[in-house]
């Protein structure tokens, strides 16, 4: 069994990034077998306060999902695996309320108008591809403890 604290999880850094999108373009393909990007569970943004640095918005696979908890369905549409820490939504269950789409702090699930369901990033089921594909290596896979060092150590 896997410690919470050694779950893998996603982090970016902007420093690195070329904003060549092909992030998503992995995502979406993979998920969709088409290159759309409207159909990435990621998505990556121009900086608004820097034109020159890209800002890369995607699941954290959150501790304590707000998703999970606004879901109305019983059992619950949106399962956090308890062993690898990934949030999912199982398409069967979802009944397309979008209330994981606004309960989200950062809005990454999403409603796909084809199948009337919201959708997110699944961690490609532990292979992360968007950061096993990424060129400059602004997106790497980590423990759940680097993460929150990560950030602890950027915000003092």
């Amino acid at each position: 069994m896997s410690r919470e604290e050694d779950q893998k999880v996603l982090v970016y850094d902007p420093n690195v990034c070329s904003g060549c999108l092909y992030c998503m373009v992995v995502c979406s393909y993979t998920h969709y077998g088409e290159v759309n990007l409207e159909k990435a569970h990621l998505e990556v943004l121009r900086d608004p306060f820097n034109e020159n640095r890209f800002i890369n918005v995607h699941c954290a696979h959150c501790q304590d999902p707000f998703c999970q908890a606004a879901c109305p369905v019983e059992p619950k549409a949106i399962e956090k695996d308890p062993e690898t820490g990934f949030v999912t939504i199982n398409p069967i269950l979802c009944i397309g309320c979008k209330s994981c789409n606004f309960a989200c702090p950062i809005s990454i699930p999403h409603f796909d108008d084809y199948l009337k369901v919201s959708v997110k990033c699944d961690a490609c089921k532990g292979d992360f591809l968007c950061a096993k594909y990424c060129s400059t290596g602004a997106l790497k896979i980590v423990t759940r403890r680097e993460a929150l060092e990560r950030v602890k150590y950027e915000s003092s």
